[in-house]
């Protein structure tokens, strides 16, 4: 299950954070399993797969991870196999 929280509001936030960070509030997204059953949008407790409990709202079921590191680099793409003929000649 996925559940959000805001941590803190606007108003809540540090006045040292440049100006389009402090006009929104922090925001977590945190997966884990469901403590009890639960409709969606409910205010809910997790447990995360470190054994931490979290309270928020349900958000999503069975969530993907959907994250990834951006485009790949042409020049990075070039060194994999530059090493590996490289080395293999040694």
């Amino acid at each position: 299950m996925k559940i959000h929280n805001v941590v803190l509001k606007t108003e809540e936030r540090s006045s040292h954070l440049p100006q389009d960070t402090k006009k929104v509030p922090l925001e977590m997204w945190v997966n884990g399993f469901l403590m009890a059953d639960a409709e969606m949008g409910a205010k809910v407790e997790i447990s995360t797969l470190s054994g931490r409990v979290v309270s928020g709202t349900l958000v999503e079921i069975n969530p993907r991870y959907t994250h990834d590191f951006g485009d790949p680099i042409p020049e990075l793409l070039k060194i994999g196999p530059y090493l590996k003929h490289t080395l293999e000649g040694i």
